[in-house]
Parts: structure tokens; sequence; C-alpha cells
């Protein structure tokens, strides 16, 4: 097991590593070299890679038992996948930070509704609540550690977005963190709207029914009820 495990811990530190190196200091001189074509061409396939050696190195490890945290961990868990699911719909509604030649600015300026109402970063931290519950389930050493991996790539990588977007967008993303949130606001959750809210709990519930034919296991509600 341990061989193995090194491996997955080795894979994820690459996974994390090398995508913050192509996102942050790599980035404008391979953009200089390659063009920008050509770096997310590099940045695509380094991160496909790193990506399937995880797969490859957590098939590997054997699925240990840690002993699990009883119901009490799937209530939280069962209630972080449900708030991950509503995050992430509701991320694509009107981001400033998702790529909108000429629009992100003007987004930047309004008053932050739906789920940016809740953090600015709902989408990352709709894949830190996803780790997060996985971790709370304490279920193998192999899924705590692509939980970890994912947790600091989501979390990290949302403060350095800030930066990033600081220094590309100006006053405008400094008035949008001043109207915002990096942590997510718990009274807001109301606010993320009804559409998300929906859609996101139907994601929930047919990923968390899709859980047990990928992994064996019922999950969410469907513990109980199926």
């Amino acid at each position: 097991m341990v061989p193995a495990l090194t491996s997955l811990i080795a894979a994820s530190l690459a996974f994390v590593g090398t995508h913050f190196a192509l996102s942050h200091p790599l980035r404008a001189p391979l953009v200089r070299v390659l063009g920008a074509t050509g770096f997310m061409l590099v940045y695509s396939l380094v991160a496909f890679a790193c990506l399937g050696w995880m797969a490859w190195a957590f098939r590997a490890v054997p699925p240990q038992f840690l002993g699990g945290s009883g119901v009490a961990g799937w209530i939280v868990a069962s209630l972080l996948t449900l708030l991950a699911s509503v995050l992430l719909i509701g991320s694509f509604a009107r981001n400033p930070a998702l790529p909108a030649p000429g629009a992100e600015r003007l987004a930047a300026t309004r008053e932050p509704t739906g789920a940016f109402a809740v953090t600015r970063h709902p989408m990352m931290w709709s894949f830190a609540f996803w780790a997060l519950a996985h971790i709370a389930l304490w279920w193998s050493w192999r899924t705590n550690v692509v939980a970890i991996a994912v947790i600091t790539l989501a979390l990290l990588g949302a403060h350095l977005q800030d930066r990033k977007k600081a220094a590309l967008m100006g006053e405008a993303w400094v008035t949008w963190e001043a109207r915002t949130s990096y942590w997510p606001r718990v009274t807001a959750l109301p606010r993320a709207g009804l559409l998300p809210w929906l859609l996101g709990t139907a994601l929930w519930l047919a990923a968390t029914y899709g859980h047990v034919h990928a992994a064996g296991v019922p999950a969410g509600l469907w513990r109980w009820v199926g």
C-alpha cells in the first residue's frame, strides 16, 4: 500500500504544482514563446497527464477503510455536497471571473446577486465543499489525499485568482472584492436564487444516485431512501 499511496501523493502534488506554475509564474513567458494556442495545448497536455497519473495511482491504492464517521459524517457530507451543487450551478450566472471579453469589467461593477452574494468564488468553493465532504466521511487514505489536493487547488487558486484579476482589471475588481466575500456567507445562502437551488438540488440528486453505481456506496438522500 505504501508505494502506491506515495505515487498518489506524488501525482497529486504534480497536478496541483503544475497547475499553479503554468497558471501564474510560467504563463507569460510560455505564451511569449509558444503563443496563446501553443500554451493552452501544453497546459492541457500537462493537466491531463497529471490527472491520468492521479487516476491510475488512485486505483492502485487498496481502498483501505479508515472506520468512517458514521451517520453524523454522512449528514455533514450530504449537506456539503448539496451546497456544492447549488454553488456550482450558480457560478455560471453573471460571473466576472469567467472569460468574457468586454463583459467581465461590467459584471464586476454590479451588486453581487445569486451565488455571488454567498462568495465571489462559488465554483471554487463547490469543489472545496465536495472534497471536504469526502474527508468528513473519513473513508480511506486514497480519498483523503485526492480531497486535500482538490481543496488546495480550489482555495489557493481562488486567492491567486483575486490577485491576478486585481492586476488585470484594477479598480473594477477592487470594487467587486469590497462587495463580495472570499469566505462563504452562510446567512446569504437563501439569496443564491430559486433556480440555482432547484437545478443544484437536481444535480445533487442525480450525482448521489450515480454514486452507488460508480463507487458501490449509496450517498446523499439515497443512503436513507434507496
